[in-house]
């Protein structure tokens, strides 16, 4: 368990107790406990283990003691008292952008509503505008919230979607009797959230493999078991299905269960046109099953080159396979450097060595430092005199380490007008400036693309972070023209990043064809607060390759130099 877990657990003590309507004072004792351990510089597993972490202020000999048992058990005392006097559709509640305990609670105490569903249809009957502290905005701003909530329910993280998958195909791709077998579905696609996790297999012995698929220990509850496809609910909620399939028919079952379903109906019209028949189970001339040995040769079979999963959206993939003008996709061994990344500066939990030490391991050049500026005062963001202490300590650590050079970064906040928190001529003296927007996202359409307009216009800026703003199953992105945002940033040199962390996974891809016409590079940054998030890197490359992106429209496929001479530029 790292500083990160102990924290998240801290933070769910708070919202419990919140909702429980606990004493201010104790639920304060669990914030300050939480913010505490995520600024440790050391793990806190090792200080409570050495007896010291009662020692750090705002923890405490009681706070301490519970952290101990967390660390020991996984769970914090009282937690689950707390979650069993809750109505479940209150934690659901939570999940309501821009909705927060305190509210929640009202709404409940007030109107006795404790499912999302309910609280919808009170928005919408003018009952919640009534309550004290709300009013007709505020209810507005819950309405859409919830449902954006209700169309992602039931939708995960790219990250909990391909760690669930690699972990059962490690774990089937063992069993004996697997021929073939491999991830399918959106988390093979690459896409941003996923409902499920469907794994294909060919086995000798498909009841050997669905016997095995069931004892998981991942494995919850079974709720189908047939011959063909057995299907499952694991510990984090995210169903998985497991198909089995003769291995004849296992490239076809691949391709039909990869998706999309726009470009499954694509493609079986392509077949049809050409007087087969293509399903999961094979591609048929009559009767006769014209058997693949692989993806590849089922697209051969159809005059197409093959196409990468991550491109099969129902799009144009299928015209530019037929006239071979698929890209070269980029790959994670075209990608030099790192940028976007946070140390403990400012919100992140590393040092600025530590980071650059984990980015060498990975393999990369170099390392584009980008703590917050002093506006995002939230995330301890700096101002001119600790910049220019971290670039001391920048020109040290370049003096100490081979093989990797550690860039001079910032993201610095775009003000509501567009203006940046810190002034243009101490941002020249920047080797690599992230402009980004932390706040202020209730504007128009209009407001929020001039916003942006005027960053990225700044002939300081390199490359415009986040742009849209959205979390992902959590909060929209506020309004904006995009390609007006991407004319701009065209027009001025600047380029848009990929933000790698899972959460955001943007400029999305969608975008990503038209703003490598207008020529705007593309950056894929992790965004990093850890050096376990520098392994996000393959995330925001999954993004990059669903929208066509090559190797030439990487900013960071770069070496160091041509990179900071494309900056320059």
């Amino acid at each position: 368990m790292d500083n990160k877990d102990i924290a998240a657990a801290l933070e769910e003590m708070t919202t419990l107790m919140e909702l429980n309507g606990e004493n201010a004072f104790r639920i304060r004792s669990y914030v300050n406990a939480a913010r505490q351990i995520e600024l440790l510089q050391e793990p806190a597993l090792d200080l409570s283990a050495r007896g010291e972490l009662e020692s750090v202020r705002g923890i405490g000999a009681k706070m301490a003691q519970n952290i101990a048992i967390l660390i020991e058990t996984g769970q914090l005392p009282g937690v689950g008292d707390l979650r069993s006097a809750l109505p479940e559709g209150l934690l659901e509640m939570i999940e309501v952008p821009g909705l927060g305990a305190k509210r929640v609670r009202s709404i409940y105490e007030q109107l006795g509503i404790a499912d999302v569903d309910a609280l919808a249809k009170a928005c919408e009957a003018g009952e919640v505008e009534k309550l004290r502290g709300f009013g007709k905005k505020t209810a507005e701003s819950i309405l859409r919230g919830v449902s954006y909530l209700q169309q992602h329910r039931g939708r995960f993280l790219s990250r909990t979607a391909r760690d669930e998958a690699e972990a059962l195909r490690a774990y089937l791709s063992d069993q004996f009797g697997v021929v073939r077998l491999a991830v399918a579905g959106s988390v093979r696609r690459c896409m941003e959230t996923s409902k499920d996790v469907d794994i294909v297999a060919s086995a000798k012995d498909g009841g050997a493999i669905a016997e095995a698929f069931v004892a998981y220990s991942g494995v919850v509850e079974v709720t189908g078991r047939g011959e063909t496809k057995v299907s499952v609910v694991l510990g984090s909620g995210m169903r998985a299905d497991l198909r089995i399939v003769p291995d004849a028919a296992y490239p076809c079952a691949l391709h039909h269960f990869t998706g999309s379903k726009e470009h499954n109906t694509a493609m079986r019209q392509r077949a049809k046109d050409r007087g087969m028949k293509l399903n999961e189970y094979g591609l048929f001339k009559g009767d006769e099953n014209a058997v693949c040995a692989d993806e590849e040769a089922l697209f051969a079979a159809l005059g197409l080159h093959y196409i990468p999963p991550e491109l099969r959206e129902g799009r144009d993939e299928i015209e530019r396979a037929e006239q071979a003008l698929l890209p070269e996709l980029v790959a994670q061994s075209d990608l030099k450097g790192t940028l976007h990344v946070h140390t403990t500066y400012s919100d992140g939990r590393h040092s600025v060595e530590d980071m650059a030490r984990a980015a060498k391991a990975l393999g990369y050049t170099y390392i584009g430092i980008c703590d917050h500026s002093k506006a995002a005062a939230y995330a301890n963001g700096l101002n001119e005199d600790r910049v220019r202490l971290q670039w001391d300590e920048i020109d040290q650590v370049n003096d100490s380490i081979e093989g990797i050079r550690v860039l001079k970064g910032i993201e610095v906040d775009i003000l509501s007008d567009g203006r940046l928190d810190f002034d243009d001529e101490f941002l020249s003296e920047f080797d690599l400036v992230v402009a980004s927007v932390h706040s202020k996202f209730s504007m128009t359409e209009k407001e929020a693309t001039d916003r942006l307009i005027r960053a990225v216009q700044n002939p300081h800026v390199d490359i415009l972070g986040h742009p849209s703003g959205r979390l992902l199953l959590s909060r929209e992105g506020y309004p904006l023209n995009m390609k007006a945002v991407i004319d701009a940033a065209a027009e001025a040199r600047t380029a848009i990043e990929i933000n790698a962390n899972p959460a955001r996974l943007e400029l999305d891809w969608r975008f990503l064809s038209y703003a490598s016409e207008k020529g705007v590079q593309i950056p894929i940054n992790t965004d990093a607060h850890s050096m376990e998030g520098l392994k996000d890197m393959c995330f925001g490359l999954g993004i990059a390759r669903k929208g066509g992106l090559t190797a030439d429209g990487v900013l960071n496929a770069l070496s160091v130099e041509d990179f900071l001479a494309a900056l320059g530029g």
